[in-house]
């Protein structure tokens, strides 16, 4: 591994920002072999503007899982103008397989199945056959290179990383995704590790397939929050006196809906996204609860354009998942490195759970069949078991209602390995460390990457959007 370790990138101006330097360095494809086929990875760096307070690097991920459609290169931008920038050289990498780095190609498969977020029983076989497509597309358009995109190996590149840039170690901040990548590189190269921040975690013994599922309860949990302070304000809405008749509107609105003519995709597919979604933010409670009056209203008058104007901004799935020849198949691979039911009965009878108990916010896709029930390669590696000896404690991040990454999966990081706890409390943000622009996260943050003090074990700081201020009813 010495030839790679040497390596002395050619640095270069970003075409866009003088402050900000461009490489390319050479990695294994299969660090099994390293004298095998290579991959390239793109590299930026922002020097510390203080060189005499520099303290070191500090590397960042986020996207995915696998870092598709994260910031990559442009992360250490996102530090800029904050206290990191003084003290530590900012190094932003597109993870392989993404962006700038050597590809990891899909062939894209355009979904037979209309998206809904209720599907009935009737086309569950025909999502499991996209599926299935959907398999065999990545293979095609991944070839030899798909079963060497994964976690361990991002981690290693990242310790590639910290010796071509002459460091012994590098600190890290990891978003989602980002923060399992920076829990393994520290099981796999603790001595190599600094300060570590992880912002929205993964629950580290969760496989991807329980990760997708605790989404349906975290995105359940907001829309229960949301309702009952909905209930407590009726009479402003007029859209029930209790959390349950709050929901009930909902239902309501959502048989209205089912009445009217339909689109491409449905609109209660639609309003069931918005429920769920704006549920997260705090800040958009009271106007949620004006479209949930307005939907209702609309929908039970037979005014399908009205229904259509007021769901308008609501979105769907990633639009580059159906244009064009080909995509990035990160996201498949990455997720195959753990083991998924082959029995499509197993998916099935959790679609029937999760269409009752997490309609919201298309809580049933996260129980549909997924590629890896017609997986096409075998991972080559078990999952790195998360350990921490050898480095000192770090920080992670959690929103207590981060509706993609559970709550309860940043707690079961920080009992794991005994990382210190930072509490978003009453929030659903995701990504929250400079990202989000929550300034009392940044404050505790910037104080420990750049001092090293961290806050208590157990910490809690507020969301960064409060409750809308209505008051509520008269008791």
């Amino acid at each position: 591994m010495s030839e790679f370790h040497t390596q002395r990138p050619a640095w270069s101006p970003a075409p866009d920002d003088d402050r900000t330097e461009h490489a390319t360095i050479e990695v294994p494809r299969d660090y099994t072999d390293p004298g095998g086929e290579r991959i390239t990875l793109a590299l930026s760096r922002r020097r510390a503007t203080d060189p005499a307070r520099r303290r070191g690097v500090l590397l960042a991920v986020n996207g995915g899982p696998g870092g598709d459609w994260g910031h990559g290169l442009g992360l250490p931008g996102k530090f800029a103008g904050t206290p990191l920038e003084e003290v530590y050289d900012l190094i932003g990498f597109d993870p392989r397989g993404t962006a700038g780095s050597t590809r990891l190609y899909a062939e894209v498969s355009v979904p037979a199945q209309p998206f809904d977020s209720r599907p009935p029983d009737t086309v569950f076989a025909g999502l499991a056959e996209d599926m299935r497509l959907r398999e065999e597309a990545c293979a095609r358009g991944g070839g030899d290179l798909r079963p060497h995109i994964s976690t361990p190996n991002t981690a290693r590149d990242m310790d590639v990383i910290r010796a071509v840039l002459g460091e012994e170690r590098i600190s890290f901040v990891g978003y989602a995704y980002g923060a399992y990548v920076g829990a393994v590189y520290g099981s796999l190269f603790p001595a190599g590790l600094d300060r570590l921040v992880l912002d929205s975690c993964v629950g580290p013994q969760w496989t991807w397939r329980e990760q997708f599922l605790q989404q349906g309860d975290a995105v359940q949990r907001n829309v229960d929050l949301w309702a009952r302070w909905t209930g407590e304000r009726h009479a402003g809405f007029a859209v029930g006196a209790s959390a349950e008749q709050v929901l009930t509107t909902v239902e309501e609105a959502v048989a209205a809906l089912e009445s009217l003519p339909q689109d491409a995709v449905r609109l209660r597919t639609l309003f069931d996204g918005a429920v769920g979604n704006r549920a997260a933010d705090r800040g958009q409670w009271a106007t949620l609860a004006v479209l949930v009056a307005g939907v209702h209203r609309a929908a039970r008058e037979g005014d399908p354009d009205a229904c259509r104007e007021l769901l308008a901004e609501q979105g769907t799935w990633r639009p580059a998942d159906s244009e064009g020849d080909l995509r990035v198949g990160v996201l498949e691979a990455i997720t195959l490195e753990h083991a998924w039911p082959s029995d499509l009965e197993v998916y099935y009878q959790d679609m029937r759970e999760f269409r009752k108990r997490f309609p919201y916010g298309y809580g049933v896709l996260r129980a549909s069949p997924w590629v890896g029930a017609f997986r096409t390669f075998e991972a080559a590696e078990e999952p790195v078991r998360i350990t921490r000896d050898g480095y000192a404690a770090g920080l992670i991040v959690q929103a207590d209602g981060d509706p993609m990454d559970h709550y309860e999966g940043g707690v079961a990081m920080a009992e794991l390995v005994g990382h210190h706890l930072l509490t978003v409390q009453d929030s659903g943000e995701h990504e929250v460390y400079v990202l989000g622009g929550n300034p009392h996260v940044d404050a505790v943050v910037h104080r420990y990457l750049v001092d090293g003090t961290l806050p208590p074990a157990r910490s809690c700081v507020p969301g960064r959007t409060p409750r809308p201020d209505v008051p509520a009813d008269a008791a």
